[in-house]
């Protein structure tokens, strides 16, 4: 893995439907191109979301 471009995202994903309340955070790995989502089974009040930080 040495020498491979390798980055990590966390956002708020929302799902269909939604008005108000929690959404779930996903996370984005990216590995030299190759992306991959998945869900972290949390979930996150999108007032209080910073997404700088993450």
């Amino acid at each position: 893995m040495l020498g491979k471009n390798f980055s990590l995202l966390f956002y708020l994903k929302k799902p269909k439907n939604y008005l108000l309340g929690d959404m779930p955070i996903y996370m984005r790995i990216t590995v030299e191109g190759l992306v991959k989502e998945l869900t972290t089974s949390r979930k996150c009040d999108p007032k209080l979301w910073d997404q700088k930080s993450e």
